[in-house]
């Protein structure tokens, strides 16, 4: 938190799991010869939300069959 003149600031952050780094890798490994920064970070923010989708559904699977542990077969249902 930070302090501005007697008010509290907060500053939110949304983690981010992917790297610019392994953005950069897909693009180039799809034929890309350069890309951008904000390319790299909004290729980033695409796939988290769509992950986080899917392991949201993911779940759901999981508990519908009983289980705790998402399979690999509750992944691939979830894309369906």
């Amino acid at each position: 938190m930070f302090k501005n003149q007697g008010y509290f600031l907060i500053q939110m952050t949304k983690k981010k799991f992917l790297s610019h780094n392994a953005m950069d890798k897909i693009m180039r490994e799809a034929g890309a010869l350069r890309v951008s920064d904000n390319a790299k970070a909004a290729l980033a923010e695409v796939l988290e939300e769509k992950a986080l989708e899917i392991s949201a559904e993911a779940k759901k699977l999981a508990e519908h069959a009983g289980r705790k542990t998402i399979t690999e077969k509750d992944v691939h249902l979830a894309t369906k």
